[in-house]
């Protein structure tokens, strides 16, 4: 594979594993990791940090590797947000795991053959192995178009990631202008995204990077590629995650599914309405409390 691979790590040597396998058994010729310091406060912290970064040397295929590691503590959301700025200042585009985020085998080809067909097409800013409707819709292709830009197993370019910022300059003027209406067309979601983004601006980052990369795909009009089966399981719900600890949620250890190939494309670049009304009842919607990450409601809550 030739597409550069970024894997962001922490403390979680058991996690980190089995997706270090997965990147293995695809072999790509760039691996960039990402890893922050431990906290001073936790106990065994450091040493479950050593024992996560000693994976990374086990890299046996040809592969050149590149580290970002933090000797101090940054935090999720600054060590993600500023471990992708350094990934983007070497390469041009990647694939891009976290710990948790176990891929099926074919999640790497998709993302690779998307990656070149899509590379100049500023409309499109993410594709994503990630997927939560649960067979609820149908598709005529092996992806679909969506305002959504899920990121446990996803996939940019430097075009694209260059929009990200993370203190959201620009959401005083987008939220006196209605822009969320112009973009979702759905009271329940602008008034639920409204409050997130509020609260972001506010400084309340509350650990997270990604709802700051969700607003600059809005700003710019893009939409995201989601994968028509699920091509990635998160496997690191429980009490070492910074966020996912309902070991119960349906959001956890999803099956995996394969892509076939070559790949069905979408004849036209639409946005799945329907899917993304139900990526909203599932991920957002108060109607689902317990199967989305709890950061979200401890944000909308206060």
């Amino acid at each position: 594979m030739k597409t550069p691979v970024a894997f962001i790590v922490f403390k979680r040597p058991h996690t980190t594993e089995k997706v270090f396998d997965a990147i293995r058994q695809a072999k790509p010729k760039k691996l960039l990791v990402i890893a922050d310091g431990a906290r001073s406060n936790q106990a065994f912290e450091a040493e479950k940090c050593q024992a996560t970064r000693i994976i990374i040397e086990r890299v046996d295929w040809d592969c050149e590797v590149l580290k970002n590691y933090s000797d101090t503590n940054l935090g999720c959301a600054k060590r993600v947000s500023s471990g992708l700025d350094w990934v983007f200042e070497q390469v041009e585009e990647a694939i891009i795991l976290e710990d948790d985020c176990l891929p099926h085998p074919t999640f790497f080809r998709f993302c690779e053959e998307l990656l070149e067909k899509y590379k100049h097409d500023e409309r499109i800013a993410s594709i994503s192995g990630q997927n939560v409707q649960f067979g609820r819709t149908s598709c005529d292709s092996d992806y679909y178009f969506s305002r959504y830009n899920h990121i446990w197993g996803w996939a940019t370019w430097k075009r694209a990631w260059k929009n990200y910022d993370f203190y959201m300059n620009y959401w005083p003027q987008i939220n006196q202008h209605d822009f969320l209406m112009d973009i979702l067309g759905n009271p329940k979601a602008v008034k639920i995204w409204t409050k997130v983004f509020q609260k972001m601006y506010d400084g309340n980052h509350y650990g997270t990077w990604d709802f700051q990369w969700q607003f600059a795909c809005w700003l710019n009009h893009s939409l995201g590629i989601i994968s028509h089966v699920n091509l990635v399981s998160n496997i690191g719900f429980g009490a070492d995650s910074a966020h996912i600890t309902g070991e119960k949620s349906i959001l956890a250890n999803m099956p995996t599914q394969a892509i076939n190939f070559p790949i069905k494309h979408p004849e036209i670049m639409i946005r799945h309405l329907q899917a993304d009304n139900i990526t909203l009842d599932t991920l957002f919607s108060s109607l689902n409390p317990n199967l989305f990450q709890r950061l979200i409601w401890k944000m909308l809550k206060k």
